[in-house]
This record gives C-alpha cells, sequence and structure tokens, in this order.
C-alpha cells in the first residue's frame, strides 16, 4: 500500500499565482518501490522550554537505513484544542534548528536518519504545547 503526501497552496498576495497542487508517493531511494516502515503515529506534549528527542535515531527498535528516503511529518496541534499562535517550537536535527512551528503549523521534510542525526524539538516557553509527528523511513 501506498503512502501518499499531498500539499495544495492557494494565496491572493501574490498577484498573478495560480496556486499549487502536488502530490507525491513515499517511495524507497532510487526506485519506486514504497517505503515499507513507519515509526507511527505519536503525540507529545511538552511543558518545558528546554530541547527533547522527538526522534532518537540510535533508539529506533528497527534500523532505519542511513541516508536515504526518511520524510518526517510534525505538526504543533497547540494546548486542549486551543490553536496558540504566539507559543512556537523550534525543530532541529541534532539540535540545530531547521524551522519554528507556530500554533497549527506543520512541515514534512526528508531525514537522514544517521544515528548521531536526532530529531529535537525545543518550545519558545513552558507553556504546555502538543506536537504531532510520525516518521517514514526505509528498513536497513
Amino acid at each position: 500500500m501506498a503512502t501518499t503526501a499531498t500539499i495544495s497552496i492557494s494565496s491572493d498576495i501574490a498577484p498573478g499565482f495560480g496556486g499549487i497542487s502536488e502530490s507525491m508517493n513515499l517511495t524507497q531511494a532510487g526506485n519506486l518501490t514504497d517505503i515499507d516502515s513507519t515509526t507511527g503515529f505519536s503525540i507529545r506534549k511538552l511543558s518545558t522550554n528546554s530541547a527533547v528527542d522527538l526522534i532518537t535515531m540510535a533508539n529506533e527498535l528497527v534500523e532505519p537505513k542511513d541516508s536515504v528516503a526518511a520524510k518526517i511529518f510534525i505538526r504543533n496541534i497547540g494546548h486542549k484544542g486551543v490553536i496558540d499562535k504566539s507559543v512556537g517550537v523550534t525543530i532541529g536535527v541534532n539540535s540545530e534548528p531547521i524551522g519554528l512551528l507556530y500554533g497549527g503549523d506543520w512541515m514534512m521534510m526528508p531525514l537522514t536518519c544517521i544515528d548521531a542525526d536526532d530529531i529535537t524539538a525545543t518550545p519558545a516557553t513552558d507553556d504546555t504545547v502538543v506536537l504531532e509527528y510520525v516518521m517514514f523511513y526505509e528498513e536497513a
């Protein structure tokens, strides 16, 4: 069974921008074979402004192949049904900042899956925030 990611973007702030609608099947590196593994869907509540590991690569039960077709999806879903745009969470790889997700924001990006390259989350404040995330990868 295929895993597919789809995105649609529309905007009225750029004249002549007709929008973007793209879809991609998540496949193994260099071929059309469907990606075969996932960490499973997770939800994590954070109540500290310290960096925490969302995914510790060396601790994965099934070893992902290094430097291949892995992808991660992360979304800041707020707390108790409230999307707070003022509370941001910095997402990083091995604590190196990649981007800042405010309430309701999400991202999907490729990963290397090298053991030292953990996926980290660092909330801007100690206000409670909830992240949902899932990683798709090739099994080693």
